[in-house]
């Protein structure tokens, strides 16, 4: 989490650009994949998962240890819509595309979940460590992460970019990040955002021109003041938050496209147990229909998938 102060300056923000209802944590991908900028409008008052029912078959997938104890540990980065947010501030529960879709999950598994706020950085580490079960954050799956930790998939999202609206710097989609040469771009803090743009960081150079520079930020609130005021140029993050953004007016961003999808999925320890039974309950939900209406309720229906998986290899 980020330090007292670093939280005052988040609130600070907050107050200054009450429309925006911006909330604190870096994103998923996506910047794991949590994206950047809440709306102003509240969550959808739908229920999707009050429909989810236990599948005995399913839920006995998980190790015998679990379905006696009867509860998993959720370390969650609560980010920005669609994926989770605080639609009415931070001292209520969460909301968003994660937070439903893991409910569904447990509820097909027949355990209840301990939901742990946590920043998107520190999840992936703390799950060797057995403080969560399970992690939920917009992660993305890339190369790298596949080396120490198990995926589930659950949607299919990605890498974005988003300008100011109004803005002339940025013009079209971005298909080659030699476009961002001589720009400064804001993202997410231990994001596949961040790890993209490092190691391209010599593109510019070698096409001759001004190399651009990334300020990271781990507060989505920062990010987007920081555009707003002109200290940044471009925002990277992920397609259906950036998406999300700018469909909002009091935002003032406009989406330039995707640039790069990318499997996201619930996070593991390397070799967990879980994750087959994690897999069946997510194709239990797709199978039910209960998936489809969770990704209409949030606007992200073109990210859905047909079928999950373990750990598949990175989109190329």
């Amino acid at each position: 989490m980020n330090a007292p102060r670093t939280r005052v300056r988040a609130l600070a923000v907050l107050a200054a650009l009450p429309l925006l209802a911006l909330t604190a944590c870096g994103s998923g991908d996506t910047v794991g994949t949590a994206a950047v900028g809440a709306g102003a409008s509240a969550a959808p008052t739908d229920d999707p998962v009050a429909a989810v029912r236990k599948v005995d078959s399913v839920a006995a997938l998980l190790p015998a240890a679990v379905r006696k104890a009867g509860t998993l540990k959720v370390g969650s980065a609560i980010g920005a819509p669609p994926g989770a947010y605080y639609p009415n501030g931070p001292d209520k529960a969460p909301a968003g595309q994660d937070i439903d879709l893991a409910d569904a999950v447990a509820k097909v598994l027949g355990v209840r979940l301990q939901r742990q706020d946590a920043s998107f950085e520190t999840i992936l580490p703390a799950l060797g460590s057995g403080k969560y079960d399970f992690g939920t954050g917009n992660f993305g799956v890339t190369t790298a992460r596949l080396k120490t930790i198990d995926f589930v998939t659950y949607i299919d999202d990605g890498q974005g970019f988003a300008v100011k609206k109004g803005s002339t710097t940025l013009k079209k989609k971005v298909t080659d990040l030699t476009q961002l040469c001589g720009l400064t771009i804001g993202t997410g803090a231990g994001t596949t955002f961040e790890t993209t743009l490092a190691a391209e960081k010599d593109v510019c150079a070698k096409a001759g021109r001004k190399p651009y520079d990334v300020k990271v930020y781990s507060e989505n609130a920062a990010t987007l003041t920081a555009l707003q005021q002109g200290r940044i140029d471009v925002i990277m993050s992920t397609i259906n938050g950036l998406r999300h953004q700018a469909a909002r007016p009091a935002s003032g961003t406009a989406f330039l496209g995707e640039y790069h999808r990318l499997d996201v999925g619930f996070t593991f320890k390397k070799h967990s147990p879980l994750t087959k039974a994690f897999r069946a309950a997510v194709n239990t939900l797709i199978k039910n229909g209960a998936y489809a209406r969770i990704l209409d309720k949030w606007g992200t229906t073109g990210s859905a998938i047909d079928a999950s998986r373990i750990n598949p290899p990175e989109h190329t």
